[in-house]
């Protein structure tokens, strides 16, 4: 999947995540998306290729930056618990599509309990 394919993929999924809203506060060139007023994906193309980068728990990012030569630390972001996503032959659909549904749940997992439009526990998840 090429970094552009990965974009738009990303963004899709965002926008189909209950309470998901999308900002532009660096400017045009930043795509923020954010639920309750926390950033779970920023997009960009800043460094001249397409990027999406994404909440991640520190010992997954580890394990998916090892896995994948797409995914790095986050670019300006913690590098424990922020990972980039550009394009690559091992990138499909599926693995966009779960990283940023886990990245949404984690930022819902730190809201509190009343301002959650879903339990991050079970949302997303096949039984």
């Amino acid at each position: 999947m090429n970094g552009d394919t990965v974009r738009k993929t990303a963004a899709r999924c965002a926008e189909e995540l209950p309470g998901a809203e999308l900002e532009h506060p660096f400017g045009p060139e930043w795509e923020v998306y954010k639920v309750r007023g926390k950033v779970f994906m920023l997009m960009t193309e800043v460094t001249g290729e397409p990027m999406v980068i994404l909440k991640s728990a520190p010992d997954e990012s580890a394990a998916l930056r090892e896995q994948y030569t797409e995914i790095t630390p986050g670019y300006h972001m913690n590098k424990r618990h922020w990972v980039t996503l550009e394009g690559g032959d091992s990138v499909d659909h599926d693995l966009v599509q779960e990283l940023v549904t886990e990245s949404y749940r984690l930022v819902v997992g730190k809201l509190p309990r009343r301002e959650r439009p879903v339990d991050p526990r079970t949302y997303g998840r096949t039984p």
